[in-house]
């Protein structure tokens, strides 16, 4: 079976796709299976090496891959610099020096009634991580997951959306960059491709993509107790209090609703403004959002400075769309500007919508397009209560002077992340987690835990073996059970009774040279 692709701007048959085959994804697992006890051998320096020589293949050869990714996701050029190939580079930016102080052995506390033994962590590789891509970011989908597995010690299979498969893009960059065999190996196809991989016994599935597909693989995970990070869909709001400076938030509002097209899970899709500038807010969005350069058929999107907001990406997201819209006017919203494609094509411009209610889709499921609903709140709890009342909770932002405030407010959105007086940044820091609750998913990657969530992360305590026979073995007698009884009371007394307690500790410690199995 095959793939066509399209070149989504302008309609061009591109390439077709050979899907992968029962016995091509045996293979796959064959190779990683062998490949990745080579991977655990390695020093972590040298899996460390081996990264960088993708950022340093990607640098020198940023134009072509830009070329390609704008080709076949329809994005603004700008777009695909900033939030494709700098973010790659970024975060192995970041592993490069953090790695070996995140995956070090780490000594933990060793409490006082062990005293004489030590306690460590100690991170492993789990084995063959299975990585599934969405479609809207095809290339750091792929590089940062599966490089944070490789460093972990893990092989990785990885399947990109076939709605862009970027077939061939992926093997050129490995490939040229002088990237270890193997060790990301790349297998097209779609759903059934999918759950076929997951059949297959993956030792870990990282996952980004909607609340359905999400479902479907955790369901197909279950059948093996296959461990799963799900990074899902959102609804995210952004709250805008009226002691703002409105220039520089109208602006942000506009970049974080409508970069990538609106095609971002974390991208704004609610906008709550406080009523005492909500008038104001509105008029200056409008103006900004009316004076983007849109995508059309005739604009170069391989030309950096003739468009600021790309073409959709995939015809079947540019209808839930166009469907939400007409629901959300039917029931009395309008619409300030944009709204309707360019007939026959994926071009979509910028959209504002006002007089919209939670009773409309366009206020509660995903639009994942440049679509922007602006309502209006009196008070900080009607803000909070609104910004919560989703079936999502992936990120969110807060938009004030009053500092307090936007971080008391930041708390208590049941997100998985917040920015304040800006939107999508915390995906700017490597450093920090990344991930949802509710719909939106749940485990975490980036920062420490993008390395954590690819590891067996290992208990281990120790104790010298000296022959000592210790208290709380057998046999159990009523002189020990007298003695801990008495020790706990003083351990957890509130001050503590130290002289007591060692008195005690000192007596259980030699019980077990008197009272031991004959």
């Amino acid at each position: 079976m095959t793939l066509k692709v399209h070149n989504p701007s302008t309609g061009e048959f591109l390439y077709e796709v050979k899907l992968a085959a029962p016995a091509g994804i045996e293979a796959a697992y064959q190779r990683a299976r062998e490949v990745q006890p080579k991977i655990a051998a390695m020093s972590l320096d040298a899996r460390i090496r081996e990264m960088v020589k993708i950022s340093d293949y990607v640098v020198t050869h940023q134009e072509a891959i830009i070329d390609r990714l704008v080709l076949e996701t329809g994005k603004s050029r700008f777009d695909a610099l900033s939030t494709e190939i700098f973010e790659i580079c970024d975060g192995i930016d970041y592993y490069r020096d953090q790695a070996p102080k995140i995956l070090t052995d780490k000594k933990v506390h060793t409490p006082l009634v062990l005293m004489g033994k030590k306690s460590k962590v100690i991170f492993e590789p789990l084995g063959v991580v299975l990585v599934i891509a969405p479609w809207n970011y095809p290339l750091i989908q792929c590089f940062i997951p599966s490089l944070l597995a490789f460093l972990a010690g893990n092989a990785v299979i990885f399947k990109p959306s076939e709605n862009t498969p970027l077939q061939g893009l992926y093997e050129e960059i490995m490939t040229g960059a002088g990237f270890m065999p193997d060790v990301i190996q790349i297998v097209y196809g779609g759903k059934e491709t999918g759950i076929a991989l997951i059949e297959a016994r993956p030792d870990k599935i990282h996952f980004t993509g909607s609340v359905r597909a999400g479902k479907q693989v955790m369901a197909a995970a279950a059948q093996h107790l296959i461990p799963v990070d799900l990074e899902l869909g959102g609804k995210d709001p952004a709250i805008v209090f009226d002691d703002v400076d409105l220039e520089s938030t109208a602006n942000g509002v506009v970049w974080a609703a409508f970069t990538n097209a609106g095609q971002s899970c974390t991208s704004i899709e609610r906008c709550y403004v406080h009523e005492g500038i909500y008038d104001a807010f509105v008029d200056r969005v409008v103006e900004l959002t009316k004076k983007l350069k849109s995508s059309t058929p005739e604009r170069d999107l391989g030309d950096a400075t003739a468009c600021d907001v790309g073409c959709m990406t995939a015809e079947f997201q540019l209808k839930i769309i166009e469907a939400q819209l007409q629901e959300a006017v039917e029931k009395g919203a309008q619409i300030l500007c944009g709204g309707e494609r360019i007939p026959g094509t994926l071009h979509f411009p910028p959209t504002l919508v006002v007089d919209v209610t939670h009773k409309m889709q366009l206020a509660t499921e995903e639009t994942f397009g440049p679509v922007l609903p602006i309502m209006r709140f009196k008070t900080e709890a009607e803000a909070i209560q609104l910004a919560n009342d989703s079936s999502y909770g992936l990120s969110a932002s807060v938009w004030s002077k009053d500092m307090d405030r936007a971080d008391r407010v930041a708390r208590v959105l049941k997100v998985g992340n917040v920015s304040i007086n800006n939107h999508m940044l915390t995906e700017g820091n490597p450093a920090l987690p990344f991930g949802g609750v509710k719909d939106s998913g749940f485990g975490r990657y980036k920062g420490e835990w993008g390395l954590t969530t690819f590891s067996n992360v290992k208990s281990i305590i120790s104790s010298p073996n000296k022959g000592f026979i210790e208290p709380h073995w057998y046999p159990q007698t009523q002189t020990k059970y007298d003695l801990f009884t008495r020790f706990m009371q003083s351990y957890f007394a509130r001050p503590r009774k130290w002289l007591r307690i060692l008195r005690l500790g000192l007596q259980i410690n030699s019980i077990g040279k008197k009272e031991k199995i004959q």
